[in-house]
C-alpha cells in the first residue's frame, strides 16, 4: 500500500511539471530489441511467436516502448510524456525480481538539450524529495567525454569502434582492454602476411580493381589491419590512460578542472567546459552531487549526459532514479534520429 501511495504521489508530481500521461504497449517486436542490444541480450527476453510467425517479446524496458511509440506516430513536435508499468527481464540473481516496476518521464524531439537535461534532473530531485529517503547521492557523467578520449588516442580505428561500442558492457570491455594491451587475439604470422601483401600491392597501379574494389580501398583496409600496437608499448600506454580516466570521481563543481588536468597530463587536445554538465552545483544539503567518469556503463543507449540517484535502504545502497540523454536510440532502432532525454524511477526499491 505504501508503494502504491508513493507511486501515485510521484505520478501527480510529474504531471504537475507539464508531462502528459501515455499508455505503453506491453509487447514489442523482438527485432527492435535485438537491433539495439544484439543477440546476446535475447537470453534475457520473454519472447514468443504470434500466429503469423512474427517474434514478439514482453517489453524489457519502458524507455524503448515509449520511444517506439513516438517515432511510429511520425510526429516532429516536442513532447513531454510520462508513464508507469512493468518491464520484464530474466535475471541470474536469485534476489532480483524479473518484474521491474517503473515510472518514466521523457522529453522527446527536444530542441534545447542542456536546459531539458536540467529539467529531467530537476524533476528527479523533486521526486527524491517526496520519496521519504533523507539522504542520497546524485552521480553525473557524460558518455561524450569517453568518446572524445577514445577518438584522441593513437589506436587503430577498429579498436576505437570496439571500445565505444562495448563501453556499456563492463566485463567484455575489460576483456577488450586486456587484448588491446597485449594483442593476444592477433596472430603475428597473419600480421606479417598482411604486411607482405600490402607492400606488394603498393608497387602496383592504383587504377586496377579487384572484385569491384579499387586498389586504394584494398590498401586502406590493409593499412588499417596492420596498424596494431602489438610491437610497441602504445597498447599498454593507451590501456593505462583509459583505466585511469574511468576511475575519475570528484565533486561536480570540480569536474572540468580535474578532467582538463588529466587530459593535459597525457598531452590530449581536449578541453572540458560547462557545456558537458547540466549545472555546476545543487543547493540541497541532503544530496551529495559528484561526477563519475564511469557513469552509464550498465545501460547501452545513453549517448551523452547520464545520471543516477542512489539511496540507502537498510544497509544496502540502491539505484532509485536513473536517466540521461539518448539521441541515438531511435536511429539504432531503424528509425529517424530524434533527440531525447528522460529518466526512470525504480519502484522496486520499496520492496
Amino acid at each position: 500500500m505504501k508503494s502504491k501511495n508513493l507511486s501515485e504521489k510521484i505520478l501527480r508530481l510529474i504531471k504537475s511539471k507539464g508531462f502528459k500521461n501515455i499508455e505503453l504497449d506491453p509487447v514489442l517486436e523482438t527485432k527492435y530489441i535485438l537491433q539495439r542490444s544484439g543477440e546476446n541480450f535475447k537470453r534475457l527476453l520473454f519472447s514468443f511467436y504470434d500466429l503469423n510467425g512474427k517474434e514478439l517479446c514482453l517489453r524489457p524496458d519502458l524507455t524503448i516502448s515509449s520511444v517506439l511509440k513516438f517515432v511510429q506516430k511520425k510526429s516532429n513536435k516536442k513532447q513531454k510524456v510520462f508513464y508507469s508499468g512493468e518491464a520484464f527481464r530474466k535475471t541470474y540473481q536469485k534476489q532480483e525480481s524479473i518484474i521491474k516496476n517503473q515510472i518514466g518521464f521523457e522529453i522527446l524531439g527536444s530542441k534545447n538539450k542542456q536546459s531539458e537535461d536540467r529539467e529531467i534532473i530537476d524533476t528527479s530531485i523533486n521526486i527524491l524529495k517526496s520519496s521519504g529517503f533523507k539522504k542520497a547521492v546524485l552521480k553525473i557523467g557524460n558518455v561524450e567525454l569517453f568518446n572524445l578520449l577514445i577518438n584522441k588516442l593513437d589506436i587503430p580505428r577498429r579498436w576505437k569502434n570496439r571500445l565505444k561500442r562495448y563501453y556499456w558492457n563492463e566485463s567484455y570491455f575489460n576483456e577488450l582492454l586486456k587484448r588491446l594491451e597485449t594483442n593476444l587475439d592477433i596472430d603475428p604470422i597473419f600480421v606479417e602476411i598482411d604486411k607482405s601483401r600490402y607492400l606488394k600491392m603498393r608497387k602496383l597501379k592504383n587504377s586496377k580493381e579487384v572484385a569491384g574494389r579499387s586498389y586504394k580501398e584494398i590498401l586502406d583496409r590493409f593499412d588499417m589491419k596492420i596498424k596494431d600496437p602489438r610491437r610497441s608499448s602504445s597498447g599498454k600506454i593507451n590501456t593505462k590512460i583509459i583505466k585511469e580516466f574511468l576511475k575519475i570521481k570528484c565533486e561536480l563543481k570540480n569536474a572540468p578542472g580535474v578532467l582538463n588536468k588529466f587530459f593535459q597530463k597525457y598531452g590530449l587536445n581536449i578541453f572540458v567546459g560547462k557545456e558537458f554538465f547540466p549545472f555546476n552545483k545543487i543547493n540541497n544539503k541532503n544530496l551529495r552531487v559528484e561526477f563519475s567518469a564511469s557513469s552509464g556503463r550498465d545501460v547501452e543507449f545513453y549517448s551523452s549526459m547520464i545520471f543516477s540517484i542512489e539511496v540507502k535502504k537498510g544497509k544496502k545502497i540502491k539505484n532509485f532514479i536513473s536517466g540521461g540523454r539518448y539521441d541515438e536510440l531511435t536511429s539504432n532502432l531503424g528509425f529517424r534520429k530524434v533527440s531525447a532525454a528522460g529518466a526512470a524511477v525504480n519502484m522496486n526499491v520499496y520492496e
